[in-house]
């Protein structure tokens, strides 16, 4: 199945994990896959040729600008834009105070989490700069290229089960939940330009980040799921395609979740 023949995509984040699975998804389906990362060298090696790879820091415009400007070069344009570029913890965020208290509940006895208390500005923004200000960098570098082509496009926003739960580090789950609105609002913005813009809220996805979790938690984490499992990456993949494609061609402003079920939401 091509239903992505002739198009032309940008993935962020998508040297490895869900992103790496999107960008081979939309490649799969006859896509010309643009791949981003912080790694450029992993960007460059997950797609032969007319793929490229490329550095890009989403947490800095002028990288941002300047991989988009090389796209265009090498593309022509983009249709198809999948901000997938995140980060759920950085250093100053109150994380080591949050597991710390959690080894300390186990241990027994009411202890608080605190993360909040000890979430500094350096953390919070180390967050936030990447996972929700760099969805609005790419974003609108890819919307100047598709509003002066004039063709449409399809944007898509990987966000998260966090967004709705709240569960993981409060940062983390504030920017998601941000992308969901930042989605809403330039659905609408840019429907007249014929550009649909929606986003994916995976659960838990088994990707190298998982890999090196304890076994009983990874089970814990699975059993949230009505599905007894983690997803596999390339489920978020086949989500990504779906909004990509014409299939979904009266889809916008929406969230697709992808979480087994867990919670209902």
């Amino acid at each position: 199945m091509e239903r992505l023949k002739g198009k032309r995509a940008v993935v962020t984040g998508g040297a490895q994990g869900i992103g790496a699975a999107i960008a081979r998804r939309l490649a799969s389906e006859g896509a010309r896959v643009a791949v981003l990362d912080l790694n450029g060298e992993g960007a460059a090696a997950l797609l032969p040729a007319p793929h490229i790879g490329l550095a890009c820091d989403v947490a800095d415009s002028v990288s941002v600008d300047r991989a988009f400007a090389d796209i265009r070069a090498a593309m022509g344009g983009i249709d198809i834009l999948v901000n997938n570029a995140g980060r759920g913890s950085a250093p100053g965020d109150g994380m080591d105070r949050y597991y710390a208290a959690q080894a300390e509940q186990a241990a027994g006895g009411k202890v608080f989490a605190d993360q909040t208390l000890y979430c500094e500005d350096e953390g919070w923004d180390g967050v936030l700069n990447i996972t929700l200000n760099g969805v609005f960098r790419c974003t609108r570098a890819a919307v100047r290229l598709m509003a002066a082509e004039g063709v449409g496009g399809s944007i898509i926003n990987i966000a998260s089960t966090s967004a709705a739960n709240g569960v993981g580090p409060v940062p983390y789950c504030t920017a998601k939940a941000a992308v969901i609105g930042m989605t809403r609002a330039m659905a609408r913005e840019l429907a007249d330009r014929g550009i649909r813009v929606n986003a994916i809220n995976p659960g838990a996805v088994e990707t190298p980040i998982y890999a090196g979790l304890p076994d009983e938690l990874k089970q814990s984490l699975a059993n949230e799921s009505l599905l007894k499992r983690l997803a596999q990456p390339d489920e978020i993949g086949g989500a990504a395609a779906f909004l990509a494609s014409e299939d979904a061609s009266f889809a916008t402003g929406s969230t697709i979740t992808v979480n087994g079920g867990a919670y209902f939401i």
